[in-house]
């Protein structure tokens, strides 16, 4: 159940698919795009760049900063452009555990400034259930974020 306070979001999903599986849709520029963004640049190392242009203006910038597959992974997070949650100036953690044949996914976003919480939670919410279907092999359909790309 998605939660949200001052600063804080934090999501918890169940996925029909390996943490493998999962892991690669966070590091792998052509399974991201599957269910976030129409281009990402993804180098999943400590220090690597994560770049994701979610839907043609709106680009979504930081670097890995922990790489466990399959099992965590840390990213730093803002938007190209912005003052106020600029590259870099939050983090994202998610860690995947088993749960039978399927994996629990758990989502932290933290240091997000009070007014972007709000929009941080739909945004996750949204992104992260099309991660669940996209993950499985199905098609998530269009992305309605990307219209007017």
């Amino acid at each position: 159940m998605p939660a949200a306070a001052d600063g804080l979001y934090e999501q918890e999903v169940r996925i029909d698919a390996t943490p493998d599986t999962v892991f690669d849709f966070l590091v792998e520029p052509e399974f991201m795009t599957q269910w976030m963004g129409t281009d990402a640049k993804l180098d999943a190392r400590p220090g690597g760049v994560m770049r994701c242009d979610i839907n043609g203006h709106d680009v979504a910038q930081g670097e890995y900063v922990v790489v466990e597959r399959p099992h965590r992974v840390v990213m730093t997070w803002g938007w190209v452009g912005s003052d106020e949650m600029p590259p870099g100036s939050s983090t994202v953690e998610v860690t995947l555990h088993a749960d039978g044949a399927a994996t629990v996914l758990r989502l932290v976003h933290s240091r997000i400034p009070a007014s972007q919480t709000a929009a941080h939670g739909e945004g996750w919410t949204h992104y992260l259930a099309r991660l669940t279907i996209a993950a499985t092999g199905a098609d998530p359909g269009p992305d309605p974020n990307q219209r007017g790309v």
